[in-house]
C-alpha cells in the first residue's frame, strides 16, 4: 500500500477508547475527506474494527504487533487479526513499547507479507539510520525526551535526519513528530522536508481536539505550497 504525502498521524494512543475514540476518528475522517490529506489514526486494539467500519478516509493504525503466525502465541498480537479487523498500518518500536532488533526485523517482514504499512520509531539520527536497514515504510524520528513536552526537535536535527534517511533509502518516508503541538510546528517540519507529522498531546491538550486537527491539516497544505 503506497502512502500519499504529506501525511498526518492523529495518535491518541490509549488516552481515548470506545465512543470517545470513535468521535475523534470521525472528526479526523471528515478532515481527511475535505482536505485530501492522507491521515493515519491510532486506537486501542479492541477499537480497530469499531473505527475501521465507521470511517472511510483514514488509515486505521495499530499501536503494536508481534511477529507470530496463526497458531500458538497466547497473549501476543497476531498480525492477521489486526489486518482482518481493518488495520492497514502499525506502529513499531515506540519509546513506550521498544523492541529488540531481531523482533523488529521479523515484525516488519510480517507486516509487509500482509501489505500493512510500517511506522517505525527511532530516537536519534544514528538509530534512524540503523532502522532504515530493516526497510520500513516510514521512519518516525523523534528524540524520546521531547515526547509530550510541547518542545519540538531543532532545525538541525530535522534537516540532518531527513538528509541521512534520504541518503540511505530515498523510498523510506520520514516523519518528524516529537513535541509537535501547534499548527506552526506542523508547518515548520513539513516545510523543512518531512513527509509527515502528527502527535498525541498536541491534539488532546488542545481546547478543541477537532479544531486542532483542522489547523494541522491547513498547516500541512500551506507548507507544501510554500515549498514550491
Amino acid at each position: 500500500m503506497k502512502v500519499r504525502t504529506p501525511f498526518l498521524v492523529v495518535n491518541p494512543k490509549s488516552y481515548l477508547y470506545g465512543e470517545k475514540s470513535l468521535d475523534l476518528a470521525l472528526a479526523a475522517d471528515k478532515v481527511a475527506k475535505e482536505t485530501g490529506i492522507e491521515m493515519f489514526f491510532t486506537c486501542p486494539f479492541t477499537d480497530i474494527r469499531y473505527i475501521s467500519e465507521r470511517t472511510n478516509h483514514l488509515i486505521v493504525t495499530a499501536q503494536h504487533m508481534d511477529p507470530l503466525k496463526p497458531g500458538r502465541g497466547m497473549g501476543h498480537i497476531l498480525p492477521e487479526s489486526l489486518k482482518e479487523a481493518g488495520a492497514e498500518a502499525v506502529f513499531l518500536n515506540h519509546a513506550e513499547n521498544p523492541m529488540t532488533v531481531e523482533k523488529l526485523s521479523k515484525t516488519i517482514e510480517r507486516a509487509h507479507e500482509l501489505d500493512m504499512i510500517t511506522i517505525v520509531c527511532a530516537d536519534s539520527v544514528f538509530e534512524a539510520a540503523a532502522v532504515c536497514k530493516l526497510n520500513p515504510d516510514i521512519v518516525l524520528a523523534e528524540p524520546t525526551d521531547l515526547i509530550g513536552t510541547g518542545k519540538t526537535a531543532g532545525k538541525g536535527y530535522v534537516v540532518e535526519t531527513i538528509s541521512k534517511i534520504r541518503e540511505i533509502n530515498p523510498d523510506i518516508l520520514v516523519m518528524i513528530a516529537s513535541g509537535v503541538t501547534t499548527a506552526d510546528d506542523v508547518y515548520k517540519v513539513i516545510k523543512l522536508g518531512a513527509d509527515g507529522t502528527g502527535g498525541t498531546s498536541g491534539i488532546l491538550k488542545a481546547p478543541d481536539h477537532k479544531k486542532r486537527i483542522v489547523e494541522w491539516a491547513e498547516a500541512v497544505k500551506k507548507a507544501v505550497k510554500d515549498r514550491k
